[in-house]
Formats: C-alpha cells, structure tokens, sequence
C-alpha cells in the first residue's frame, strides 16, 4: 500500500485545469481568479481631502492667519481653479484637492466670519490628504491564482474591473452505491440506511468552487452502475465520485465495474485509517475517486484527496491541506501500521494549543465526526504519546 503523500501526489498528477471564464463581479465570489488582473487607474485616481475642513497652501498653515474664502470642492464636484496664496476653499472628505493647496485644515480648527476664516488652533503634523495612488498606483497587479474573496472584489471594482477572468468550476458527479441505501425523506426497509456522507462531500465542494452534483444510487449490479457512470460522463464530469463498494467483498462492484468502463486505475489502497479502500485513476481527461463507503471513511478521504483535486482543476498551487502543531491534551497509545487521522477537537487557550481525540473512531460515526474541529495524525507505526507532546492537526 502506498502512503497518504504518495496518493494525493498521484492525484493530483491526473488533474487537468479547467477552462477560463469571465463573470461578472457580482457573480465571482470565491472564484479563483485566472489571469494577473492590473489596474485601470490610480487610487485614489487625485489627491483627495480626508476631511472635512479647508484647503490651504503651506506658506499660509500659521495660526491666527486670516485667509479668503474662494470657493468649495465637494466629492465629485471639485474646484477647477489654482489657489493663490492667501486664499482657501471650503472642501469636503472624498473631494479632489485644488492645484495650489498643500495641507487641509480641519473645520473645528478655524473660526469663520463671512466669507473669511481664521486659523484659531495648533495645526497638526497631519495634512489630512490622501495622495494619488496612495491605495495603489495603475501599475498595480493582483496575482492569480487567488481565490477571490470579498475584499478582492471591491479591490478588483476600485480597479475599474466590470468582470474578471476565473478558472471555470469543475463539475463534480457524486455517485453513491449498495442496495443498502436509500436518500433521505424515503421510507427504508429494515435492511436499509440513509445515504449521508454524499451531502457532506457535496457541501465541501460547493465552499471550495466545484459544482457538484448528485446522482442516483447505483444499486449492486455492473449494469446500474455502467448506467450511471455515463449519465455522469454526458454531464461532461470532470471528476466522477464514487462512494462505497471500493473495497474487495463480493458485492464491491466499483473497481471492477470502473475498469470496464475504461477508467484507467493510478492506485487502489493506501496505508491510512479510516480510508484503506481509497482508489483513483482517470479516464481522458476525466478524474475519478473511489471512495470508501463508510462515512467518517469518506468525509476524511473528501479533505484530503477530493478537496485537493478540486483546488487543482481549478488552477490553485497551494492545495494539499497544511498540518499545525498543537499539543496533546490527553496520552494516547502507539499507532499501527497505517496513519491514522483520528478525529479530534483543538482549542486555543492563552499559552498553546491544545488537541484531545475523541475516545470514539469507528468510521461510522457521525456524531463524533461532527463535534471534531480538526484531524489528529498518527503517522505509520507513530510511538506513544504523552499529554503535552507535539502532534498534527489538520483544522476540518
């Protein structure tokens, strides 16, 4: 069996990047964008007040000066003409700062009688001006990839960008397969249970920019499961999920029913817990994962090899997930043969932080899986460990 890092390497070796688009940017949120982006102006594009106050030269920023009134800047509405010495106009925050003018004075530090103010109060070291390009120059350029937060989209608006290239969002079948399942809201048989770990799967790739999609149960036979595997494949899938039957009993149709079906196999099993029976291989340009049916087993496998190829397709370069060091909250005895990615949850106290897994690991259970916050790694034939040892954690 090959290691965790083998397989996601050699997954991630079968992912092409998908086409690029341009959307609007009300439409870009969590898109990864595709291309450098550079700006289309300065920003801010004049020098504009920061306040709200009045606009002077510096040969006259002395206190107690008297200065003349000439006119007003409003934002927007700026004054078209040169400020002589002497003079000031009444400006407003946002409004471009008239040719002449060096500093703006700020309305609570002048005293006004008609059309003339004095400068009553110290003035400031602060010139309450926002240069040009203070923000960014129009030779600024935002990096791809990068995957476009809100933030970026009001940068990206500030930039005078309408729309943005993105990577296109890979199309994700999920097929679920037994004749034990059935989707939730039916009416199971005895021998029945509820398909749950597909809508998990399919959550994680909606908040990383896929488009999933879920198919029909496959029931146990090779003829459902070729059926559904080419709805998936006339859906134009650029990756194929299936879950469950991926492991070697005789009613575990999948690998062989994917080797019929052309899918060329790149790796089957790997030394990890829970996630044994993982498989992948490709077909053209078309990735499928077998993942375990088990559902902590598939959730676990979705984080650390569905996710990354997902981030792949979609242009991304940093995309297997990063490990952080916390300290163990309680011992834990000597790992096995296989890493195990045990579920745990972390918490940050004032000094560290700290990890406890929980006493629960069977790959069945949910609720254990949804109170954890993070993945607790035991590498391969890992020692005991104390309270207060170093450990990893990868945040779920």
């Amino acid at each position: 069996m090959i290691t965790v890092e083998q397989a996601q390497s050699l997954c991630l070796e079968l992912v092409h990047q998908g086409p690029v688009e341009r959307v609007p940017l009300d439409q870009a949120l969590r898109r990864t964008l595709a291309e450098d982006i550079q700006a289309n102006r300065d920003q801010p594009p004049f020098s504009a007040s920061a306040m709200d106050g009045y606009a002077i030269a510096e040969g006259d920023a002395v206190q107690g000066r008297t200065l003349q009134m000439v006119g007003e800047a409003a934002a927007g509405h700026g004054w078209d003409r040169t400020l002589a010495a002497g003079q000031t106009v009444r400006i407003f925050t946002g409004a471009p700062v008239p040719a002449g003018a060096d500093r703006v004075v700020i309305q609570e530090n002048i005293t006004a009688q008609g059309d003339q103010i004095t400068l009553s109060e110290p003035l400031s070291v602060n010139i309450n001006i926002r240069p040009q390009g203070a923000d960014f120059s129009k030779e600024f350029t935002l990096p791809s990839p990068r995957v476009l937060a809100p933030a970026d989209l009001a940068l990206l608006a500030a930039m005078n960008h309408a729309d943005v290239p993105v990577v296109a969002r890979p199309k994700v079948a999920l097929i679920s397969t037994g004749d034990e399942l059935l989707m939730p809201g039916g009416a199971p048989s005895a021998d029945q249970i509820i398909a749950s770990n597909v809508f998990a799967l399919h959550a994680m790739l909606l908040e990383n920019g896929a488009a999933p999609r879920i198919f029909p149960i496959a029931k146990d036979t090779a003829e459902d499961l070729d059926a559904v595997l080419r709805d998936a494949e006339t859906w134009d899938a650029d990756i194929v999920v299936t879950i469950g039957g991926a492991s070697v009993g005789d009613h575990d149709l999948v690998a062989p029913a994917l080797d019929w079906f052309g899918v060329t196999r790149t790796f089957h099993k790997i030394a990890m817990r829970p996630g044994k029976p993982l498989m992948a291989g490709a077909k053209g340009a078309t990735v499928y994962l077998g993942l375990p049916g088990n559902p902590v087993s598939a959730v676990v496998c979705g984080h650390l090899f569905l996710l990354p190829v997902v981030r792949r397709a979609l242009g991304q370069t940093d995309v297997v997930p990063k490990g952080l060091t916390a300290q163990l909250g309680a011992s834990l005895p000597a790992g096995g043969p296989r890493a195990h990615y045990m579920r745990a949850r972390f918490e940050e106290t004032a000094t560290a932080r700290v990890v406890t897994a929980f006493d629960k690991q069977d790959s069945s259970m949910l609720t254990v899986l949804a109170d954890a916050n993070c993945l607790l790694l035991r590498p391969i034939e890992d020692g005991p460990k104390n309270s207060g040892d170093a450990v990893t954690i990868f945040p779920i």
